[in-house]
């Protein structure tokens, strides 16, 4: 087996990902390393070096003519996510140094670099004294799959759910709004209500309770277009279907058509609801609302609009 084999599976087993033990980050690790073919794990250091050093080593010692250009592919791509699993230090002698200055210098932590130094590089490495200090390694510091997963969850919208459990929606598109219709509308207007189905782009059954739904007659389509919305309020029996309204349109009559189509089954009574940021997004769909439906606006939480002819027609308390 070649030191560039070698050094992949070395990655692979710091649990790095699949384009972390790519070739360029093999080469980045020997480099950071300083070894060449030929020579053995015990053999590693890790003195500092720039970006410009490690190109160096690669051309001169691992007879790889990289090109000038590959700078940024080796410190975006490589070197920033060694870092971030705590696998490599970035300017460990001067944290102050600035980013752009030409004296940025990385090397392997001194933790990983005593695991390193127990590879063989063969295959029978999982009984030996480098597979119990590379577990001990791993159990203190964050693999960078399990970054990146926490990377992710960071990246999305945490919803606090009526049950007060918290849920995340990707960011984007009307997924903002969606996130106030489920922690502002439901305390005021559906109170104890249950969230059956958040509307999200990237996952539509990640917040999906199918079989509550099923319990109230209703089986759905996933394919058909959902509403952004359903909340079923127990003590009430009434299902809410809303739409949030930013890109697209509200509860108009062929919308509510089809609504009433996907739910036909409902054991409960369905409440329509378009809602919209606030006034000045309402005034540009105002003309397509349906009948019988209802209007919540983010900028003005506590109130509601109905679009229900006399059903709420009389006279207000002072």
């Amino acid at each position: 087996m070649s030191i560039h084999e070698e050094a992949r599976r070395l990655l692979k087993l710091f649990e790095f990902d699949e384009k972390r033990t790519n070739g360029m980050a093999v080469r980045t690790l020997l480099s950071l390393l300083n070894l060449r073919e030929g020579d053995t794990w015990d053999q590693a250091t890790n003195n500092r070096i720039g970006v410009r050093g490690l190109m160096d080593w690669m051309r001169n010692n691992l007879d790889f003519p990289i090109a000038e250009n590959s700078r940024e592919t080796i410190r975006r791509e490589v070197l920033h996510q060694f870092v971030a699993a705590a696998f490599c230090e970035h300017n460990d002698d001067d944290p102050d140094r600035p980013t752009n200055s030409s004296k940025n210098v990385y090397r392997v932590s001194p933790n990983a670099l005593s695991v390193i130094r127990m590879y063989s590089g063969s295959n029978d490495d999982t009984s030996s004294e480098f597979r119990i200090a590379l577990e001990e390694y791993l159990a203190y510091a964050p693999s960078l799959v399990e970054l990146q997963r926490e990377e992710r969850r960071m990246a999305k919208i945490p919803v606090r759910m009526p049950s007060n459990e918290i849920a995340y929606i990707n960011p984007g598109g009307q997924n903002k709004l969606i996130k106030s219709m489920v922690e502002e509308f439901c305390p005021r207007f559906a109170p104890g209500g249950q969230v059956l189905y958040i509307g999200d782009a990237d996952s539509k059954t990640s917040n999906y309770n199918k079989e509550l739904l099923s319990s109230l007659g209703i089986n759905l389509d996933m394919h058909g277009k959902m509403p952004d919305l359903v909340v079923y309020q127990k003590d009430k029996n009434w299902l809410f279907l809303m739409e949030a309204v930013t890109t697209h349109g509200p509860v108009n009559p062929l919308r509510k058509k089809d609504l009433e189509s996907l739910f036909g089954g409902s054991e409960a009574g369905i409440v329509y609801v378009s809602c919209f940021p606030n006034r000045q997004v309402l005034r540009s769909h105002l003309m397509d609302i349906a009948w019988e439906t209802e209007v919540w606006l983010e900028s003005d939480p506590t109130h509601m609009i109905h679009f229900n002819g006399s059903r709420f027609m009389g006279p207000y308390e002072s």
